[in-house]
């Protein structure tokens, strides 16, 4: 057996990548959800993006629409990117590279763009710095192992 083919396979770290593969859309899921239903079923919406109101401003309602579409968009991403990861596609890791760095971005620009309509509340609240540490840690252990692992490089070969 040659020294590819033992590293072939699901096995070693890429058993962490899977796990935190299959637990990314869960976890989107459970932190925005409850946010967004709660925000529509008590009136929030309506006091955010009605002129008039108090709590209005014009950019509440595209942040908020862009947080929901980006959001939905990177479960779905997340799926695909599990179907990858399990066919073994030699796209996954560019895929996961991708949404690893895209997910930073998109918290850094949502946390900037939250400032805007809140001038006086901190950029970064505690839920959004903690998203954004883990979100900076995951992508400096997986991108480099991503892209110099010998089990990467003989696994995604489809």
């Amino acid at each position: 057996m040659t020294e590819e083919n033992k590293l072939e396979g699901l096995g070693g770290l890429l058993v962490l990548v899977g796990l935190g593969i299959i637990l990314s859309p869960i976890l989107v899921i459970a932190q925005t959800f409850p946010i967004y239903s709660e925000m529509f079923s008590n009136g929030s919406w309506e006091v955010l993006t009605t002129p008039g109101t108090e709590a209005y401003n014009p950019l509440w309602a595209p942040i908020l629409i862009c947080e929901i579409t980006i959001n939905i968009a990177l479960v779905f991403a997340w799926l695909f990117i599990a179907f990858l990861f399990f066919s073994k596609k030699k796209i996954f890791p560019r895929w996961y590279v991708g949404i690893l760095l895209f997910t930073l971005v998109f918290l850094l620009v949502d946390a900037f763009s939250i400032k805007l309509v809140l001038p006086n509340e901190p950029v970064f609240d505690p839920g959004t710095s903690t998203n954004i540490i883990r979100s900076v840690v995951v992508t400096l252990i997986w991108v480099p192992y991503i892209f110099m692992s010998k089990r990467v490089k003989a696994t995604f070969v489809k």
